[in-house]
């Protein structure tokens, strides 16, 4: 069995774990259609999908599409979204993004990651939500939950997301890429936390190396 192949069984074997304990795992942002979960992603950045879900509900209801924020103004979208945080930059990207999508797009978010990643505010992890939950076409986005469980789990010793996507993807087969996002974000926020991991709560402790985890950090 060659090393690739043993690192992928070891992967779904801690994939189905996770799977049983989080069978309701999906993308907790709200949204009704591509162009919602594309603003909705935006605005997460910095914040939490809650704050997001409650902004995005006023945001649609004033700006339903590309086309009506394209035309809006950006310091009553800046009102809006204050409570995102980083609301002025978000609001600019918002509107440039919208004008982008109408005027090159017909009005419709792209269904290809090169033409995603030219939208303004858009970088791989927002495509990769898009593409993976608005789409159902794979995408593995890393946030910071995937960034710092990767790492803990020994799965990638690099440092930047995009080549944690990259590693990933040559051994997970594309059928579990968006999955195995929404697994590894909702292990990151109920048990393997940041700065208080709950190792002792964890049914990956045989298989987890903790690397780069020091026992004073681990939650006896």
């Amino acid at each position: 069995m060659s090393r690739t192949k043993q690192r992928m069984d070891a992967m779904m074997g801690i994939l189905d774990v996770l799977e049983d304990l989080y069978p309701e795992a999906r993308c907790a942002l709200d949204f009704a259609n591509p162009w919602q979960l594309l603003v909705a992603t935006i605005l997460s950045a910095q914040c939490t999908d809650r704050q997001v879900n409650k902004v995005t509900k006023n945001l649609f209801s004033l700006y339903p599409g590309p086309r009506q924020l394209a035309a809006a103004d950006p310091e009553e979208v800046e009102a809006v979204i204050r409570s995102t945080g980083f609301f002025r930059n978000k609001a600019k990207n918002l509107i440039a993004c919208a004008a982008q999508v109408v005027n090159q797009c017909n009005g419709q978010v792209p269904r290809r990651m090169e033409e995603l990643v030219t939208l303004p505010g858009v970088g791989r992890k927002t495509a990769n939500v898009v593409l993976g939950n608005a789409f159902d076409i794979p995408g593995l986005a890393v946030d910071t939950h995937v960034k710092r469980l990767v790492r803990r789990l020994g799965w990638s010793r690099r440092s930047d997301p995009e080549g944690i996507e990259s590693e990933l993807c040559q051994i997970l087969p594309p059928s579990c890429w968006t999955k195995t996002s929404h697994l590894l974000i909702h292990h990151g926020r109920r048990l393997c936390k940041a700065q208080r991991p709950l190792c002792d709560q964890c049914p990956l402790q045989a298989d987890c190396p903790r690397i780069g985890l020091p026992d004073i950090h681990i939650r006896k």
